[in-house]
């Protein structure tokens, strides 16, 4: 391919310049006249003479064109339109195939050569890309896409310059192609060429009016510049010559607020607003100037006039309630928040994204109730946003809520079967409800779903040995309690309710003390873990020790189980009379053992 491209351009650069007429001889034996003086000629402009040679250059290579036959030309013509149809469906390498069968045939051909280009350029061969598209520039000079399709290559090549020197011949000597001054002045940028790219958005404007891209752009370069009262003087010129459009106003006040000029970007934001009473993004850009300025009572005024707006897209307010979520709690914003979000509710009632958005704010700032109520609304406008429903049952089981835990689960289950957490959550709910086979069940098809997350498999070993123990499967419980602790040897609820169900067992009780004074050395206010310990140490038979600690314990719980522990410690203490009123005590709060009505009706300890 390459050795047939360097041919061909030798061939196009090395035509002979058209012959001389020979002059006709003079007649014999006739004297010369004497010739007359010759006009002396015109001096050609530059422009002309740039003209005749690019008229030679062409006129040479169309008189070195191999004849065609009918057959030829229809057989060329044929491989071009198939090399065509392929190339639109990305078959490059046969489209290219095809070109090279009619270049081979007409090899002159304009047409033919910035098509061979085109393919090379979108296979990626850049340096033949070039090669064709400079002799379809040189065939056909008049045709505004060949020029193109080189300033693309040389682009696509980082030859920046050649690429400007392109659009610039493009554009000097093809008619009716000004508008791709914006094309050189967009590659300016690109290569950082500031004032360049200024000048020809300038010629541009000249040639097509004011343009609001063109003002954007020519803002920007001005920025870049450092020179904002400049681009500011643009941006005052947009307004001018377009009255009527509030969003070049818009664009100016952004521009000062951007800039610290907050008087006059409170000035023109204000005038956007007589010119649009309801536009939101006014509020929103006097709510942020405000906000710099220290008046948070007038930022927020303005934030919640922009969020009463329909007009303020529903992602946009989300996007704006997120960043709220992130600076939460705060005491100076939850209730700008909330209000916030309750608008966004209110003015977007079939939004699932609204509800979605204030059940975040409202869980953030401990409204859980609240929150899932929200939660729930999104979830009938649209169920299948998995983390809505996680949402809803982690507020369940932070609510002790157990038959909306239930519920909810079990909802959940039928759109999303596949998720270990819903499963872990039901089975939690079923043990709550003293169901514990239920809670098995769930609980040991969720782990099953689980072996990739190891966290998640812990917990769901914690509620297997406690599911297990309440079954009576004893050796099932300690193996899930073991499985557990082997990945985090400082889980608390196993470690607590492991040695709590050894110690009503009265097995391992050395193992069982050792887990309990784990926990109690960890966290020694802990009235749970401190009933826990007293009584494995009860089951060894320190009542000593065994009292210190639901003493300690009791100084921050009225827990029945604990009263009715402290009472059987002091009983085997010997102090019958104290144990008795910790039982009745017991009895009072409920929730102690099944024993209790039998210990105070026989003042007896049973076990």
């Amino acid at each position: 391919m390459r050795f047939v491209v360097c041919c061909i351009l030798i061939l196009l650069g090395s035509w002979p310049a058209t012959a001389l007429a020979q002059q006709p001889a003079r007649p014999a034996g006739k004297s010369a006249e004497k010739p007359a003086k010759p006009a002396k000629p015109r001096k050609l402009t530059r422009k002309e003479r740039r003209d005749l040679a690019r008229r030679a250059a062409v006129e040479a290579v169309q008189r070195q064109q191999r004849y065609l036959s009918e057959k030829e030309r229809e057989q060329s013509e044929a491989y071009f339109v198939d090399g065509v149809r392929l190339l639109l469906l990305e078959e490059y390498n046969r489209a290219q195939e095809r070109f090279l069968k009619a270049y081979a045939l007409n090899p002159t051909n304009a047409a033919v050569n910035y098509k061979i280009a085109e393919t090379n350029l979108l296979s990626g061969n850049l340096e033949d890309a070039t090669n064709f598209a400079q002799a379809a520039v040189r065939l056909d000079p008049d045709n505004a896409y060949y020029y193109l399709l080189l300033a693309q290559v040389y682009a696509s090549r980082k030859q920046y310059d050649q690429a400007a020197e392109v659009y610039t011949t493009l554009i000097r000597d093809v008619p009716d192609s000004g508008y791709y001054l914006f094309n050189l002045a967009d590659l300016y940028l690109a290569q950082g060429k500031l004032n360049e790219a200024l000048a020809t958005f300038e010629r541009a404007e000249k040639q097509f009016g004011t343009l609001e891209e063109v003002s954007f752009k020519k803002q920007q370069i001005y920025l870049k510049q450092n020179n904002l009262d400049q681009a500011l003087k643009e941006g005052e010129a947009l307004i001018k010559a377009n009255p009527d459009q509030v969003r070049y106003v818009l664009a100016q006040a952004q521009m000062y607020a951007a800039n610290n000029r907050f008087p006059d970007a409170i000035r023109v934001a204000e005038q956007a607003l007589k010119q649009d009473p309801d536009n939101p993004r006014a509020r929103m850009i006097l709510a942020d100037v405000y906000r710099q300025q220290n008046n948070p009572a007038e930022s927020q005024k303005q934030v919640k006039l922009a969020f009463e707006s329909t007009l303020l897209d529903i992602d946009d307010k989300v996007r704006i309630l997120v960043d709220y979520i992130k600076q939460l709690p705060n005491p100076a914003l939850n209730q700008t928040a909330l209000e916030l979000a309750a608008i966004t509710t209110r003015v977007h009632p079939k939004e699932a994204k609204a509800f979605s958005i204030a059940g975040d704010i409202q869980t953030v700032v401990e409204k859980r109730a609240d929150a899932r109520t929200n939660y729930l609304k999104a979830l009938r406008l649209d169920n299948s946003r998995y983390q809505i429903w996680q949402q809803v049952v982690l507020i369940d089981a932070e609510l002790s809520q157990t038959d909306s835990l239930l519920r909810h689960t079990e909802q959940a289950l039928e759109l999303f079967p596949n998720q270990a957490p819903l499963w872990f959550y039901n089975g939690v709910g079923h043990l709550l409800k003293k169901q514990p086979a239920k809670g098995i069940k769930s609980l040991e098809y969720g782990r099953k779903l689980a072996t990739d997350n190891p966290e998640l498999l812990a917990q769901f070993d914690t509620q297997l040995g406690d599911a297990y123990h309440e079954v009576k499967d004893y050796a099932k419980s300690d193996a899930a309690y073991e499985a557990a602790l082997a990945f985090d040897a400082n889980n608390a609820q196993a470690l607590n309710n492991y040695s709590y169900y050894l110690a009503l067992r009265g097995l391992q009780l050395d193992k069982a003390k050792e887990m309990a004074g784990k926990l109690v050395k960890q966290f020694p206010d802990n009235d749970t873990y401190l009933d826990t310990y007293a009584w494995v140490l009860y089951k060894l038979k320190d009542y000593a020790g065994a009292r210190q600690h639901l003493e300690k314990a009791l100084r921050s719980t009225s827990d029945a189980t604990v009263i009715e522990h402290y009472g059987d410690v002091l009983y085997q203490l010997g102090e019958k009379e104290q144990a008795l009123a910790q039982w009745q005590r017991a009895q009072k709060r409920g929730g102690a053992s099944p024993l209790i009505d039998r210990k105070i009706k026989d003042k007896k300890l049973y076990e």
